[in-house]
């Protein structure tokens, strides 16, 4: 209830951060969930890419939801990544809930922009969630099926990258919470996501 309370917080107060926040339209703006807040070396790992991010620790999909008119849709990005949904596995929802709120994000940005791609980073299958994997995967998978059926919308599987071969986690990834990552997984997802958003960018 804390993270919930102050990511509620955070949605009222905070400012857009990056390299390109005090000029016209945006590049790519990342929104979601601490995955994405984390990511200290977001604007160097993904240069010379535009980026902004209005992630925050905390957010669940319908925080973001409601970040779509207020600060989304004035930046008139090119391209939206979007992680989120993690929270929501933790708070007990429902795939299909967390899917369909997702799915508005996707159709209100699109409808209002139809030139704005989505790039949709999985998410991640963290040991502290292994007991609602299945939500977890349930939810990608949904996703992933809807991209297929949009030319503006990409899922990105970034799991691939957090495990071993023999399906178990890359612990040495994760923080000791089992949740949120370390540096070097960080590498990981620029390398499997920027050459989407650079591909999403130009196109």
């Amino acid at each position: 209830m804390r993270r919930r309370l102050y990511g509620i917080l955070l949605l009222g107060m905070m400012t857009v951060v990056g390299p390109t926040a005090a000029s016209g339209p945006a590049g790519i703006v990342f929104v979601g969930s601490s995955i994405f807040h984390r990511w200290t070396s977001l604007a160097s790992q993904m240069a010379p890419l535009p980026v902004m991010n209005l992630a925050f620790d905390g957010a669940e999909t319908d925080d973001i939801l409601r970040l779509v008119d207020s600060r989304v849709l004035p930046l008139r990005p090119k391209v939206v990544a979007y992680y989120c949904g993690s929270n929501d596995v933790d708070a007990g929802e429902s795939a299909a809930a967390i899917f369909d709120r997702i799915r508005q994000f996707i159709d209100r940005v699109t409808t209002a922009l139809p030139d704005t791609r989505i790039v949709f980073v999985s998410i991640n299958r963290a040991p502290e969630k292994e007991a609602r994997w299945n939500i977890v995967d349930e939810v990608n998978r949904r996703v992933e099926m809807y991209a297929a059926e949009r030319k503006n919308v990409e899922y990105v599987d970034v799991n691939p990258v957090l495990f071993n071969r023999d399906g178990t986690p890359r612990v040495e990834l994760f923080m000791s919470d089992q949740l949120h990552l370390r540096p070097q997984a960080y590498e990981e997802l620029a390398r499997i996501i920027k050459p989407v958003l650079t591909k999403a960018l130009g196109g």
